[in-house]
């Protein structure tokens, strides 16, 4: 959430007028993200002040983003709470700014909770595969952009940018994951759409409650298993990026909490239980695929603050088959 497009005042408030959300006010930058421009936008409509997030898309096209804003809007009318996107007149609810496909959605209420506890990994898991479940009627469809062939176009990308010791690791990691994803038990995963970023700071809570998921431009059709391990190594590890003995490992009653708040909704299947592993490891690399990537090929903005791609490195190694006692452990005690 980044600043590259400078959207002037004028412009924002020609947007908002059109979309009857009343009188632009106040328009702020959003710092944090690194993919989209991103503005707070407060406006006034019968005495009465609305907030929204306005976002310019600066990768994804005009023909790629209905599926992303038409998913929040088919899970906001089966009761997720997610942000819905405000429609014109005539119903559209993907707009243009400077020749860039832009969306306006509503705010959401509360605040993200970046050191979250049990009580925060079970309301997330619940809501996780209740929201998985809402899809499954959803009608588009719409590869995740950022999923296997990605990784195997990107790989070569950043390797010169890689010490020998990890241009190994992610060699082989990637490798395991062709491996994996060519296999019949990956084939059997159930698939939908997946929100595919739900990291703590695409979640918020109001008053201790869940109040929202939102940021969902990475979704695609994908498998559920490969959502539920990206949450897994975000909200069930330790983040201490001082400490590398730390960073990265799995926290166990998080992760308990977290897997049996979503199977309480959604059971896994044979084949999500025997792949779990191998998923948490997916996860963890293309994170750190797309973190190198940034880092080492950032794109100049008005606001930017790329994540340090070491974190999804120390991810990945404690996933890696010495550390994999917890997941195995864990899948296993649930059946």
């Amino acid at each position: 959430m980044a600043v590259y497009t400078e959207v002037r005042f004028d412009e924002a408030a020609a947007l908002i007028e059109r979309l009857q959300l009343g009188t632009l006010t106040e328009l702020r930058g959003i710092q944090g993200g690194i993919e989209n421009t991103n503005y707070f936008v407060t406006s006034e409509r019968d005495g009465q002040t609305l907030e929204h997030v306005l976002t310019v898309f600066e990768r994804l096209g005009f023909e790629q983003l209905p599926f992303y804003l038409h998913l929040m809007k088919h899970l906001a009318g089966r009761g997720i709470p997610v942000p819905g996107p405000a429609a014109d007149a005539r119903g559209e609810i993907l707009h243009s700014l400077q020749g860039k496909p832009a969306a306006v959605v509503d705010k959401l209420r509360g605040r993200s909770e970046l050191a979250p506890g049990v009580a925060h990994c079970e309301a997330v898991g619940a809501m996780l595969a209740r929201m998985h479940l809402a899809g499954r009627d959803y009608e588009r469809e719409q590869p995740n952009l950022r999923g296997l062939a990605w990784w195997n176009e990107t790989v070569p990308v950043v390797l010169p940018h890689l010490t020998p010791a990890q241009a190994a690791l992610i060699r082989s990691e990637l490798a395991f994951q062709n491996h994996t994803a060519a296999g019949s038990a990956y084939a059997a995963l159930p698939r939908g759409p997946i929100h595919a970023d739900l990291f703590r700071d695409n979640v918020m809570f109001e008053d201790g409650r869940l109040s929202g998921f939102f940021d969902f431009y990475f979704a695609g059709t994908d498998t559920w298993l490969f959502d539920l391990a990206v949450c897994l190594n975000d909200w069930c590890v330790a983040i201490a990026p001082d400490d590398d003995a730390v960073d990265g490992r799995p926290d166990r009653a998080r992760h308990d909490a977290f897997l049996a708040a979503y199977e309480s909704v959604r059971p896994l299947t044979a084949a999500e239980r025997t792949l779990l592993p191998a998923m948490l490891r997916a996860g963890a690399l293309r994170f750190w695929l797309s973190r190198l990537w940034d880092w080492h090929l950032p794109r100049e903005a008005a606001l930017l603050k790329p994540h340090d791609p070491r974190h999804f490195e120390r991810v990945l190694r404690a996933r890696l088959p010495a550390h994999a006692h917890l997941e195995t452990t864990d899948a296993s005690a649930l059946a």
